[in-house]
């Protein structure tokens, strides 16, 4: 029996990519944990045929995924500058003061609103991991551990007020339900109000070979032409779009409600919905043909891997990213593979990768080995990391990024 879309309950029947069976991806495993069994779930992601929503099944819960995360957005000099240019632009571009408020969903561990702090910009986090939320509020910046939908929309509302400006980066990919979601903000923002999404886009997933951003915490894959039907149908409307580079590509959709008094709708949504439609992402077969170039990016770093290996070259990875988890469970790497994996996130430093079982470490270790080849998981992060790490160009080594294609350098 079919699937039914998150959005729109037609049947799910239409394959965009099956990348088999693999852990949840940022189910680190702890070394007294390493002999007990690991749960597998199927990472076969679909395309609605009626509304070209790209999606998975649910397997778990958010509150499974997300009750004890070990993602902090922090840990990112790359990510941090970016936070910081949004909060100065959004500062002028919606005129905030010291009697606006602003609410950020999926807030993590204050990473972007501690910007409003120093303003002194009244802001509110919601953030679902409590573990990451107590950091947050260690950095004075006021946060709710929930998950945001009607109901908690609703609640925010009575205990505060409305917002001028909501924010949700990254993290509209991440709710099963989606409808109940984006309600949410239609609740919560005041009628003059603004929203912000940012989420990569699903042209350059596509365009790009990015297949290990998906990962079971990515319920959706999205197209403006996905969200706008979503945000209509819950009375809001797009009315900016701002290409970013970040994630390797993403969208900052700006919207309000549908009714907001002169939000004329900016020329870059037009612009985007017809590249989109160049593209073919109004064209199922545009989707179900995705899976080949993903094969050939296999057997390109399996080749590699196994090269490596033979010529008796040690191989390591820099960053214990969720899309390296993807990436490494799907080519069915292990130890004899990739050594280790270093981390700038202590709290990922002595665990282990879900599925592939590769030890996490600070990166200082690779000063101490000094492999031939550092992979790095997180391509989005290829020129920060690259730089961080310039140090093994001292004893030949060299970098390797396997995607869209492989490339050493």
């Amino acid at each position: 029996m079919a699937s039914q879309c998150r959005f729109c309950r037609a049947p799910l029947r239409a394959t965009f990519v099956d990348l088999g069976m693999s852990p949840l991806s940022n189910a680190f495993i702890k070394p007294e944990l390493l002999s007990a069994p690991e749960k597998f779930y199927p990472l076969h992601a679909f395309v609605c045929e009626s509304c070209f929503l790209v999606q998975l099944e649910e397997f778990e819960s958010p509150d499974r995924i997300f009750s004890d995360y070990l993602y902090f957005s922090s840990y990112s000099d790359s990510w941090l500058s970016h936070a910081k240019r949004y909060c100065d632009s959004a500062t002028t571009r919606f005129n905030l003061t010291k009697d606006s408020f602003v609410v950020e969903v999926a807030s993590n561990d204050g990473y972007l609103l501690k910007n409003f702090v120093e303003r002194g910009i009244p802001c509110l986090g919601i953030e679902p991991a409590a573990n990451v939320a107590k950091v947050a509020q260690s950095k004075g910046v006021p946060t709710e551990s929930v998950f945001f939908g009607e109901e908690s929309a609703r609640q925010i509302v009575s205990r505060h007020r409305k917002a001028d400006l909501m924010i949700a980066n990254n993290v509209l990919a991440h709710v099963p339900d989606i409808n109940s979601f984006v309600a949410g903000f239609a609740i919560a923002l005041t009628p003059s109000g603004s929203v912000t999404f940012e989420f990569p886009h699903l042209l350059q997933l596509i365009e790009n070979n990015q297949f290990d951003t998906i990962y079971h915490e990515h319920f959706s894959y999205l197209s403006l032409l996905a969200v706008e039907r979503i945000v209509s149908k819950h009375g809001l409307k797009v009315t900016e779009i701002e290409n970013l580079a970040t994630h390797g590509g993403s969208l900052r959709v700006t919207a309000c409600h549908a009714g907001a008094p002169n939000r004329p709708v900016h020329p870059s949504v037009l612009e985007t919905r017809e590249r989109e439609k160049r593209a073919g992402l109004d064209r199922i077969e545009t989707y179900t043909r995705f899976t080949e170039s993903v094969l050939r990016t296999k057997r390109a770093f399996l080749s590699f891997l196994l090269q490596a290996q033979s010529e008796g070259k040690g191989v390591v990875a820099y960053g214990a990213a969720a899309k390296g988890n993807t990436l490494l469970n799907f080519c069915g790497v292990r130890g004899d593979l990739i050594q280790y994996v270093v981390d700038r996130n202590p709290h990922k430093q002595g665990t282990y990768l879900p599925g592939t079982r590769i030890p996490v470490f600070a990166p200082e270790r690779i000063a101490g080995t000094k492999p031939h080849y550092v992979v790095i998981l997180p391509w989005n992060l290829r020129d920060e990391v690259s730089e961080q790490l310039s140090s093994i160009r001292s004893w030949g080594g060299h970098f390797v990024v396997p995607i869209p294609t492989l490339q050493v350098f």
